[in-house]
């Protein structure tokens, strides 16, 4: 069983850039409330740019995105437990039409505040799971 790891990390620093956002690099992420683990990744570098993250456990307790070494080695990943796995969500007008990305995860390593998005070799995955099956 993977050690939880508290959702709030100050500030993180995007070392394999968001998807489309290259050159942004610093985020804070912010647990939205302490009901879920829906968190907010807010751009520190622009106003304004922000993303819907969720660890996938509730929605996709299957999910294990494989990844190579060299995204072991970007984010100074020492052990599996060292990683918090995040899924960017498409927000709907509620969690019925809401989406997650499970072609590209979001991996944060605590220890070393590092991140950032693999997009998978895995074929199959879709871009837009319902949260709600």
């Amino acid at each position: 069983m993977a050690e939880h790891h508290p959702l709030e990390i100050p500030v993180i620093d995007m070392v394999r850039p968001l998807v489309g956002f290259p050159g942004h690099e610093r985020f804070a992420l912010v647990q939205l409330d302490g009901a879920s683990d829906l968190c907010s990744l807010i751009s520190l570098d622009e106003p304004g740019l922000r993303f819907l993250v969720v660890p996938p456990a509730a929605f996709f307790p299957d999910y294990a995105p494989e990844v190579g070494d060299d995204v072991v080695t970007d984010l100074g990943i020492e052990s599996a437990a060292d990683v918090l796995v995040l899924v960017v969500l498409n927000a709907g007008t509620g969690l019925h039409d809401t989406t997650a990305n499970l072609a590209a995860p979001l991996l944060v390593n605590p220890v070393t505040q590092k991140a950032g998005q693999v997009v998978l070799d895995e074929s199959g995955l879709p871009v837009a799971a319902p949260l709600l099956g």
